[in-house]
């Protein structure tokens, strides 16, 4: 991961726990559970609740929790992954709101079907939880593997938009 310039930070309680925003200049950068996985160290990070793209991401946010919304329209900004990461964090954007995906489809659709490890590896790194939909990409057979915010979390969204009973 790249090191990118945060603007502004602020934290949203969510129903499955606080989550970091943060924004660049560019678009929204970062959704990370506390305690998740790979996530940043903010220390030094701008805090500003009042940043637009932060708040209209938090108003989305809660709509998504509510089950009032079931995608997202946020500027976002993905340049803190490498090429190949990007195109992983693009192609989980095209997974529907209630379906799933497993890691070695995703890699044929990828054009590398071969990488199914390698894809897992950067679904893992992806920077904007929720909004950037890696809670969707479940192992082979469907099971729910891998989930940088915790299987409870994964388990919870997907129920949440209805590809989990």
């Amino acid at each position: 991961m790249r090191s990118i310039p945060i603007r502004a930070c602020t934290h949203f309680d969510s129903p499955l726990g606080r989550v970091l925003l943060a924004a660049t200049d560019r678009g929204l950068a970062g959704a990370w559970f506390e305690g998740q996985k790979h996530g940043p160290d903010a220390s030094g990070w701008p805090e500003d609740p009042a940043h637009p793209v932060l708040v209209e991401a938090a108003v989305q946010l809660r709509a998504y929790f509510a089950g009032e919304r079931d995608g997202f329209d946020l500027p976002l900004d993905l340049q803190a992954g490498t090429p190949f990461q990007q195109s992983v964090w693009n192609a989980l954007r095209a997974i529907p709101t209630g379906g799933t995906t497993s890691y070695a489809q995703l890699a044929r659709g990828l054009g590398r079907a071969n990488a199914a490890r390698a894809i897992g590896a950067a679904v893992g790194r992806n920077p904007i939880s929720v909004v950037v939909p890696c809670h969707r990409v479940v192992g082979t057979g469907g099971a729910l593997t891998g989930y940088a915010g915790g299987l409870e979390r994964k388990t919870a969204l997907l129920r949440l938009e209805g590809a989990l009973m």
